[in-house]
């Protein structure tokens, strides 16, 4: 298939950018407005159900890249509390006002896989087999504004790789969307993130994480949040002894 015309299957196939999931309502305490990043896809589906039965509060859970989001924010979205995959981006709000600062927390560091279509016949398990020419296209997300975007371009710079695989690459808008590349074939390999890794069309093989910086994920509450006590206790959640099993079965190193 032609390079322009691969591009506009995955433009026209893959256009959303955030991904949206709505746990089923509890009878009481209102709602929380969660973003966060599309690292957490599967991981947060089950930490939210718990929660709303502990807590008697239905979670609206909204997943996109973190830099999309924190743009959303800055621009006034409704949102409860953020779940950064990037601490950066926490410190970015909050130097701007956008976020209470005594609510910030670091929740989870992440890693970074390299993950291949099973059905496509090709087998990588180092970074190194990405310039291999059956490896027509490899996906990562965009580092523009996608944390693990930033540590697959990393990993692939500190191996000498960049330049070398650069007209290979496909960008996802976020981190589940690149996988959806991988997952359907339109792109054989990729580079994207441990916790949503685990799906039945892809295997996958850790990336060294002295290849990049570490990745380390934060949380805040924002500033004007219609329920900040539920945002702050969603939190607590994560970070407690109940939600932090959930991460760590989703491939997540709990701070």
């Amino acid at each position: 298939m032609a390079h322009g015309s691969i591009k506009a299957v995955f433009t026209a196939v893959f256009l959303a950018a955030i991904f949206l999931f709505s746990p089923s309502p509890s009878s009481a305490g209102g709602s929380v407005n969660v973003a966060g990043a599309a690292d957490l896809a599967f991981a947060f589906r089950e930490i939210a159900g718990g929660f709303e039965k502990e807590a008697g509060v239905k979670v609206v859970l909204t997943l996109g890249s973190t830099g999309m989001l924190t743009r959303q924010i800055k621009a006034g979205a409704p949102f409860d509390v953020f779940f950064a995959a990037n601490s950066s981006y926490i410190d970015e709000l909050n130097e701007g006002g956008f976020v209470i600062a005594d609510t910030i927390e670091l929740y989870a560091y992440g890693r970074i896989v390299l993950a291949v279509n099973e059905s496509s016949g090709v087998v990588a398990t180092g970074l190194d087999e990405l310039t291999s020419p059956r490896i027509k296209w490899v996906a990562i997300a965009n580092p523009a504004h996608a944390p693990y975007g930033v540590a697959a371009m990393e990993a692939l710079k500190t191996v000498g790789l960049w330049d070398e695989i650069k007209p290979k690459l496909v960008y996802g808008e976020n981190v589940r969307q690149t996988l959806q590349f991988i997952q359907t074939g339109n792109a054989q390999a990729g580079i994207v993130a441990l916790s949503i890794a685990d799906v039945p069309e892809v295997s996958f093989t850790l990336v060294d994480q002295k290849l990049h910086n570490r990745i380390r994920q934060a949380a805040a509450v924002v500033k004007g949040a219609k329920n900040e006590s539920a945002a702050r206790a969603f939190i607590k959640y994560v970070n407690g002894p109940k939600g932090r099993p959930v991460m760590e079965k989703y491939g997540f190193t709990v701070p």
